[in-house]
């Protein structure tokens, strides 16, 4: 309690410390202890936990010990390190905005996607020259994600040319590169300042380490034959080319509440202005 005294500084009573509760506590592991030990131990330690009880008692009955603490009022100093604040700009005409207030269009993802799938596929074809002779070599193994019959390929038949595979295999990777440079789009402006350390470093470690845990459940044949130097690589190729491209192209303003459904693009009478002239 605060004792307010005009002529001297305000106090506060607290309880006087007493070392009896930590003898009372090692009293209680000596009792424990002796059970593995020996008798001695636990008598030591009864005979310590009747003077901790004794102790700790006369402490608290039948009036508690306390002692006067002086109580000094700093008041906080806040300050910075920082020459000036930096103020988000917001929407005109909006208390509130939601961020990011600009962001890249659908086509900048899909131009990303595509271009880190050339740099992507240059680097495997690559890889599939230098390590094996064949530029077919990383494609029957892509393919070998949803071709069942490609997981009976033996080496001479993953160096030859297979049109099924070879079509499966552009499929595959078109639609993974389409979806993966949309989702840069998409997350690109959140790292406006480093926007290359999210496409060119952690996703492509991020992909990596997912497709490491699950690689041999979507495509045995390459989990047993991956180089995954190379791998790496063509993540990163792909997470470069596709990041640098998407952060060239021109960002468009966010719509800040609108509704869904203008969002969607759907006309919705009521919500949005009326179209003039001949319909």
């Amino acid at each position: 309690m605060l004792t307010p005294d005009p002529e001297r500084p305000s106090v506060i009573q607290l309880p006087a410390p007493t070392p009896w509760p930590f003898v009372l506590a090692f009293a209680i592991t000596l009792l424990l202890a002796g059970l593995v030990t020996s008798f001695s131990v636990s008598v030591l330690g009864a005979i310590l936990g009747v003077a901790g009880c004794v102790g700790w008692f006369r402490d608290v009955l039948p009036h508690e010990k306390e002692e006067l603490i002086q109580v000094k009022a700093d008041l906080p100093v806040i300050s910075t390190t920082r020459r000036e604040v930096e103020r988000l700009p917001l929407a005109a005409g909006l208390h509130r905005a939601f961020l990011p207030l600009e962001t890249y269009p659908a086509s900048a993802g899909v131009k990303g996607g595509l271009a880190g799938g050339v740099a992507m596929a240059a680097l495997a074809c690559l890889y599939g020259f230098l390590k094996h002779g064949s530029l077919w070599y990383p494609i029957n193994l892509l393919a070998a994600t949803v071709y069942a019959q490609s997981l009976r390929f033996g080496s001479a038949s993953l160096s030859a040319f297979h049109w099924d595979s070879f079509s499966l295999a552009v499929v595959i990777h078109l639609i993974t590169s389409l979806l993966v440079g949309l989702l840069y789009g998409a997350m690109l402006p959140m790292f406006p300042r480093r926007p290359i350390l999210l496409g060119g470093v952690i996703a492509p470690i991020l992909w990596t380490g997912l497709l490491y845990s699950i690689l041999g459940l979507i495509n045995p044949l390459l989990n047993r034959v991956i180089d995954w130097p190379w791998f790496i690589a063509s993540q990163f190729a792909f997470g470069v080319v596709a990041g640098l491209v998407v952060v060239r192209q021109e960002r468009v303003h966010t719509r800040q509440f609108e509704p869904l459904l203008i969002r969607a693009g759907i006309e919705a009478p009521g919500a949005m202005e009326e179209k003039s002239g001949p319909q």
